[in-house]
């Protein structure tokens, strides 16, 4: 047998001694998309690399930065829970990563570890590419005051925004993601989300398999909108009953899959210094 997996553009027969790795991180990792968007890339760009993914569970972030360095990994895709243990272990912050306190991405190099956190950029990118929408000068919401909503909220302040709305189930949560966007971020309320030109469930309600797959969205569908854009940055479902909602209330709605792809294309141009094709990556999901 020569090749992984269906649909993977890459096989057994390439992998050697000398093949360097990137591994994505997370508890739990098993559904990750990172590894096959990244391996996708890395055959285009013919690099011989490869991407593999590393259960790691709560509280073992440490452990696994440091067997990383000792193996000689190129870099790191992080993802939950350890992003904010990430950026606390890590030998210097990129800006964004630092406001954040959260890491979705190291780098290996000469200099030790760097964290950086590409989902921000990542998502702009998704909506520019898969809405034709521009933030500037826009009102948005963002729902929720996680890792998601916290690189999203300062992401949308740097395109220049004119107000960034955020909504969380906690009050002083809410007030620590708004105060990220400087002063056009405020807090809102869930009906505050009719007046938006952009809405974006940064939460993982409606992600297939999860604890909160049928809970109930913060801002409800039917006061949503044609004329707005409405995200979700859940990518499992690749449309959730929220976006359905949503796109039968006139609203213009975009998935979560841009996102992971144009995150996953950042990672790799800062672990290679190359731009890497978006167009395969885009393919390897599709064929899901």
């Amino acid at each position: 047998m020569t090749e992984i997996s269906k649909g993977n553009s890459w096989d057994l027969a390439r992998i050697s001694a000398a093949t360097r790795v990137v591994a994505v991180i997370g508890d739990p990792v098993l559904h990750s998309l990172s590894p096959r968007l990244h391996n996708a890339a890395f055959a285009q760009m013919g690099l011989d690399w490869v991407s593999v993914g590393f259960e790691v569970k709560r509280g073992r972030a440490k452990s696994a930065l440091d067997a990383s360095r000792s193996l000689g990994l190129v870099g790191l895709s992080v993802t939950m829970p350890h992003k904010s243990d990430v950026a606390n272990l890590v030998d210097s912050l990129t800006e964004e990563a630092s406001k954040l306190n959260a890491v979705n991405c190291v780098v290996f190099c000469d200099d030790g570890a760097i964290g950086a956190n590409t989902d921000g950029a990542g998502f702009i990118r998704s909506i520019r590419r898969g809405a034709q929408f521009d933030p500037e000068g826009k009102r948005c919401m963002v729902v929720g005051s996680g890792g998601a909503a916290r690189a999203i909220t300062l992401a949308l302040a740097n395109a220049s925004a004119r107000e960034v709305v955020v909504v969380a189930r906690s009050g002083p949560s809410a007030e620590r993601c708004a105060e990220i966007a400087g002063g056009i971020g405020w807090v809102g309320t869930p009906q505050s989300a009719t007046d938006m030109d952009l809405v974006v469930n940064a939460t993982p309600v409606g992600m297939s398999g999860g604890p909160v797959e049928t809970a109930t969205p913060l801002v409800q569908a039917e006061i949503l909108h044609e004329g707005q854009l409405v995200v979700d940055v859940v990518y499992e479902p690749r449309t959730t009953p929220w976006l359905a909602a949503a796109t039968a209330r006139g609203a213009k709605t975009l998935g979560g899959i841009g996102m992971l792809v144009h995150q996953a294309e950042l990672a790799i141009t800062l672990w290679s210094g190359i731009e890497p094709p978006v167009s395969p990556m885009w393919e390897a999901v599709s064929q899901l």
